[in-house]
């Protein structure tokens, strides 16, 4: 296999643990294969649809969502001092700068906020449909007082960290018994804050994977108990995907064209793939041929660049590759991709990005310099894509073959960060003095 596999340079380059860029030659326009993804536009607006029937619900249980209407959404912010600091230091892309600050959502303080707070209250939502507490044009803030019902049922899910988070804190804050089984990568600091919040944490020396495998059995074991599945579950999916509009939104609101003449690139660090493969499914049902979205792993760790170029999906993992799987950003640290996520993103995503450990932290420090805003380190792979516009003979054809060279001057570039706001301060000081 791997002889294969040394015809593609990008995956030379992966074997070799190099930052490399690799562009999906299977990419076809998005209106040619919408209808036959195995997810759909209804289910994006249902899953949208629900999360606004859970708004009194979230004002209830945390306050501080308040603000947004129950909304659990976070800020767009333009960079422009730290775009300055870049092309200074290493030429970048013409356009705008912005983050997508998912690192800093209510509740979770991370992406995994959108796809997990929403596999929790989907779940709810059937139970308390099927119990008769609740009718679907009810009050679902009334929920808040069946905590005794709930607490008879188990929700379970594996983790790198913060997944676990999301699913441990909003299961635990409707009464149920939470469980997370996380991994050796993950932090300590997230394990404390889940025990905290009274959730149960089982640690296994092992990586994701195993902690995944021995979650589900569990779960499975026990019939009050439901199973959270990252690899394979469409409702995280559909909890990312309804960023895409809210994200449209905020863009308006900053007088962001995206059409043909405004192409918008949009980077997201990627694990298994279930986070960034709703959110680019989302954009692509907003912007179609008008958004480009790419992926960023790190080089020990790209498990859905190998699912993807391989075309072997979820039949692959890291170490087939030569690769550890050993990553300083934990969230990302996934040897073996969704096949779900495969299934939609092999025809619709524009490509990925690699990137060293260390350039994680670099890119953090130069954040934290510039624009005065800490996210974690795995959320500063987006970085990768950025600059890599520019860094690879891959991507400036990619460029060139679309036409879009000559449009960069009016693109936006939106670099989206995946986790930080719950980080501990002594944690954070060390991640802003760590070089590699």
């Amino acid at each position: 296999m791997k002889a294969a596999w040394n015809k593609i340079p990008a995956l030379r380059d992966v074997m070799a643990a190099e930052e490399t860029c690799w562009i999906n030659p299977k990419q076809e326009p998005f209106d040619a294969v919408r209808e036959s993804l195995p997810v759909n536009p209804a289910e994006v607006d249902d899953a949208a649809a629900r999360l606004d029937r859970f708004a009194p619900l979230l004002m209830r249980l945390f306050p501080e969502t308040a603000a947004d209407g129950g909304r659990i959404e976070s800020p767009l912010r333009e960079l422009p001092a730290l775009r300055e600091r870049m092309n200074w230091r290493e030429h970048v892309p013409a356009g705008r700068l912005f983050l997508k600050m998912d690192s800093d959502l209510a509740v979770a303080g991370s992406v995994k906020a959108r796809g997990g707070i929403y596999e929790v209250l989907k779940h709810t939502e059937d139970l308390a449909l099927e119990a008769g507490l609740l009718r679907e044009d009810g009050d679902y803030a009334t929920l808040a007082d069946h905590r005794d019902f709930f607490a008879k049922y188990t929700v379970q899910v594996g983790s790198t960290g913060n997944l676990g988070l999301s699913i441990g804190i909003m299961s635990a804050a409707l009464g149920y018994r939470a469980v997370v089984h996380m991994s050796a990568d993950a932090r300590q600091w997230k394990k404390d804050l889940l025990r905290q919040k009274g959730v149960v944490v089982r640690e296994y020396a092992g990586d994701y994977g195993k902690a995944v495998e021995q979650g589900r059995a569990l779960s499975d074991a026990d019939p009050m108990s439901y199973f959270v599945d990252d690899e394979h579950s469409k409702n995280l999916f559909l909890g990312y995907a309804v960023a895409a509009r809210r994200l449209a939104e905020q863009l308006r609101g900053q007088n962001v064209a995206v059409d043909e003449d405004h192409p918008l690139f949009v980077t997201i660090p990627c694990g298994v793939g279930g986070a960034p493969g709703g959110v680019a499914y989302g954009l692509k049902l907003l912007y179609g041929e008008n958004v480009h979205v790419f992926f960023a792993e790190p080089v020990q760790c790209p498990c859905m660049l190998l699912g993807l170029a391989t075309g072997e999906k979820d039949g692959v993992c890291v170490q087939d590759a030569g690769l550890t799987g050993i990553t300083e950003a934990d969230g990302l640290a996934v040897g073996r991709p969704s096949k779900l996520v495969c299934d939609v993103m092999e025809r619709t995503l524009s490509g990925e990005f690699t990137v060293a450990d260390g350039r994680l932290f670099d890119d953090l420090r130069a954040l934290h310099a510039t624009e005065k805003i800490f996210i974690e380190p795995s959320s500063c792979a987006a970085f990768a894509g950025y600059r890599g516009l520019v860094q690879f003979a891959a991507a400036q054809n990619y460029l060139e073959e679309r036409g879009l060279a000559e449009k960069m001057e009016h693109a936006a570039h939106i670099l989206w960060a995946t986790g930080g706001r719950l980080v501990p301060q002594e944690t954070r000081r060390e991640y802003l003095a760590k070089r590699l």
